[in-house]
């Protein structure tokens, strides 16, 4: 039984456990998020939290007690510089961690974990959907932005061939051309 016991093994030995956890960590800070499995995505959530929280205050001897968690300077400057500005005022919860499914390989669940405050993706209000019944049916006409991509794309698709035509007969006539005077070449180097 497993009563009380905190933590994942993720199938490795402690020290192989720490430079995991450690080079995953490193890699959150530098890039802001990563895909990885779902175990290890939250196993990394508790890892990483307290050194967020540890370097919310800038001191010499914070610097050196995250540095001993992440051994790698330029995410200790990372964190410090770009990151906590970003997530001071937080009181915590500074990762989230969104499942993906199943990898095709091996079947294991993956998930990506971000940091809160630097997701790119801004969610869809609900003001933009409206929600269609049955009986309404889906018209095939393009409304909004996706009317003005697809004349867009019909305009290319009738300019494209006449343009590769003009392409063509220029290439064709570049050719005759150099054809022509190479021919002239050789007949000038034969007189």
């Amino acid at each position: 039984m497993r009563h009380q016991v905190k933590g994942r093994k993720l199938g490795r030995s402690t020290p192989h456990r720490k430079a995991t956890l450690q080079a995953l960590a490193v890699a959150l800070i530098k890039e802001q998020r990563i895909q990885t499995t779902l175990p290890k995505a939250k196993e990394l959530r508790t890892f990483v939290e307290p050194i967020i929280t540890k370097a919310k205050e800038d001191s010499t001897h914070n610097r050196r007690q995250v540095f001993s968690k992440l051994r790698d300077k330029y995410a200790v400057t990372e964190l410090f510089d770009n990151i906590i500005p970003e997530v001071g005022d937080r009181p915590g919860g500074y990762t989230r961690v969104l499942k993906l499914g199943r990898r095709l390989g091996d079947s294991a669940q993956m998930a990506v974990i971000e940091l809160v405050d630097f997701n790119d993706v801004k969610p869809e209000s609900a003001e933009k959907t409206k929600k269609r019944t049955r009986r309404a049916g889906k018209s095939n006409k393009p409304t909004g932005v996706e009317e003005t991509q697809a004349e867009t794309k019909a305009e290319e698709k009738k300019e494209s061939p006449k343009a590769e035509k003009e392409e063509k007969t220029e290439e064709v006539k570049a050719k005759a051309e150099s054809k022509d005077s190479g021919k002239a070449e050789s007949s000038s180097e034969e007189k």
